[in-house]
């Protein structure tokens, strides 16, 4: 009767989804804007255009950013009046919000997202009103 040798070999197996490339290490993302998005209602303005600067203070993301900014009447269930969405790699991106309804409290949403890695994002918004 023969005995049956049986061999074991461990070999390194890789872990991962699918073969995607890694997320790249990147600072988290610092911005400011003008006007400030802090939640506070801003004084009231003649209009009819309204500017918006972001700027970018943190090291830039490799890809860049995705800046994406709405306006519409403050409150739940509105639509948007306003929206604006550029990607950049420069430090400052202006934005004019046009289209502002008279005598009404807007709310400005400001979402910057890195390109290269989605979860590194920033969100605020701000209130204002058209003369």
């Amino acid at each position: 009767m023969l005995a049956a040798g049986i061999s074991f070999v461990a070999l390194p197996s890789c872990s991962g989804s699918g073969g995607g490339d890694p997320v790249p290490a990147e600072e988290n993302l610092v911005i400011t804007t003008s006007p400030a998005i802090n939640g506070q209602q801003e004084s009231v303005a003649p209009g009819p255009n309204f500017p918006l600067t972001v700027t970018v203070t943190s090291k830039m993301p490799p890809q860049g950013v995705k800046i994406e900014v709405s306006a519409r009447p403050d409150g739940s269930g509105t639509t948007a009046f306003f929206t604006d969405t550029k990607t950049t790699s420069g430090a400052t991106t202006s934005f004019t919000i046009t289209n502002t309804p008279q005598l009404t409290v807007s709310r400005v949403t400001v979402t910057v997202t890195s390109v290269s890695k989605a979860t590194n994002t920033k969100t605020g918004f701000y209130l204002y009103s058209r003369k």
